[in-house]
């Protein structure tokens, strides 16, 4: 079985979605993959060819239109004749199947990995069209996969596969004790519309006037523009000395190994994985209550949950993590557990593997 994924050059959450199937199908030789990122600004010619260096096929398409994307694309899929091209992402997955019809892949599969998606109603019914023409449509998580029939989606063409992540990133012997980690806190996100960095400032700020200054990482690439107003935020507030921008960290997992608490303050989503791998790195994590984070935080279990948006609320619960350490540690130790027996690739990849195989036989993707 040949597959080919097609995803954002952005190296976002799909992107490593997509990278992460091609490379465990690569292990364990169940497919044919190859992979086909669009080409962004901020394409990192040097992330390329490290996937390569893996042994991963990778091809880059142009980005500066959609008709320059959908026909080089074609071309790609005319050359290799994919089983299967499985199109991650919005928009990227319109550009993508509007190629593989054009080219003549038997069965397409569409990927949504986020639960409020840009759908105008021209791009809403182009997804539409396209959806009576795939074979499947997965949402990267339980209410990605609701939104999806909200919109139209054929139910019985609709399952949810949630996110995983590589522990091996995260080895078990490299997790630091406790007592030896910094009681700082951590944001490992990109500055992007979605993402609301300003929440966890202004909760920041508010700590500081209860007698908390903990430090506080950004770490993450994104918009320059939305950077630069977290920026000015952080120098309103007089919190100077206690946030670093990191940009981007090469060695994230071991950095968040040494850390107590990790945030991810966001508006919406499709299922994190920068708080998955948190988890996975032993902090204590804090959420937005919102779609896919609270399929991945038990609240009071393995995390905790304030509502999107509410500063006073974060602050609360940062308080609550910072002087009750001990509680701290046992949402930390929970949230490991879960990520070792949930959240593993593994789990993820033998979701697609066994929708891939159904594709290709032409048998129904579930029950409808």
């Amino acid at each position: 079985m040949r597959v080919l994924h097609f995803v954002t050059g952005g190296f976002s959450g799909a992107t490593q979605v997509a990278v992460d199937l091609c490379l465990a199908a690569q292990r364990s030789q169940s497919m044919q993959v190859l992979l086909v990122l669009r080409a962004k600004r901020n394409t990192d010619a040097a992330r390329v060819q490290a996937l390569r260096d893996q042994g991963l096929d990778v091809r880059v398409v142009p980005g500066w239109s959609h008709a320059a994307t959908i026909w080089s694309l074609r071309r790609i899929a005319r050359d290799w004749q994919p089983d299967i091209l499985a199109a991650h992402g919005f928009s990227d997955h319109l550009w993508g199947r509007f190629a593989g019809l054009l080219a003549g892949v038997p069965q397409l599969v569409h990927v949504e990995h986020n639960s409020r998606e840009r759908y105008t109603w021209w791009r809403l019914k182009q997804a539409l069209w396209l959806d009576r023409r795939s074979a499947a449509s997965v949402g990267v998580s339980r209410g990605v996969r609701d939104r999806l029939l909200e919109l139209g989606f054929a139910r019985e063409r609709c399952v949810a596969i949630p996110n995983g992540i590589d522990l091996a990133r995260f080895p078990a012997d490299q997790l630091q004790p406790w007592a030896q980690r910094a009681p700082a806190i951590v944001m490992a996100s990109r500055f992007a519309r979605q993402k609301d960095h300003s929440t966890l400032i202004e909760a920041l700020a508010l700590l500081g006037q209860q007698g908390l200054r903990p430090k506080l990482y950004l770490a993450g690439g994104g918009k320059a523009r939305l950077r630069d107003q977290a920026r000015a935020l952080v120098a309103q507030r007089g919190l100077g000395e206690q946030v670093e921008f990191m940009g981007q960290v090469a060695q994230l997992p071991r950095f968040l190994m040494g850390q107590q608490l990790f945030v991810l303050s966001t508006h919406y989503e499709g299922m994190p994985l920068a708080l998955t791998e948190a988890m996975a790195a032993g902090c204590a994590c804090i959420g937005s209550d919102v779609v896919g984070v609270r399929e991945v935080i038990d609240a009071g279990r393995t995390g905790l949950l304030v509502p999107e948006g509410d500063a006073a609320a974060l602050a609360q619960a940062l308080k609550e993590l910072l002087t009750r350490p001990e509680y701290a540690q046992s949402l930390a130790q929970a949230a490991r557990a879960e990520a070792e027996a949930a959240f593993d690739v593994s789990v993820m990849q033998a979701g697609y593997e066994a929708l891939l195989h159904r594709v290709h036989a032409g048998e129904a993707v579930q029950p409808a």
